[in-house]
């Protein structure tokens, strides 16, 4: 019984796991955030601009905000790339 009992503990253990893997999976691809992301490149470029190289920065920030995003929707499409003609060899 007690072998059964071990048994039961470890599959719950990967059940809880696979389940916070899902859960990181689901975030990381989430579009809240993404748009965190962008949001926080924003503000922290703007505020780098303004205080430390002395300029304006409310327009200047947009562009690696803007890069950012760009690399958020084309990453995928690479990513899909790579393991179609990588990964799938090596299985």
């Amino acid at each position: 019984m007690d072998k059964l009992t071990e048994l039961e503990q470890r599959i719950a253990n990967i059940e809880a796991r696979n389940s916070r893997v899902q859960m990181d999976k689901a975030w990381e691809g989430s579009y809240t955030r993404k748009v965190l992301l962008i949001l926080f490149t924003y503000v922290s470029i703007s505020l780098y601009l303004r205080f430390i190289i002395g300029i304006e920065p409310w327009l200047n920030a947009i562009v690696p905000a803007l890069g950012f995003l760009l690399s958020t929707l084309t990453l995928p499409m690479f990513k899909r790339l790579w393991v179609n003609k990588f990964y799938k060899t090596r299985c």
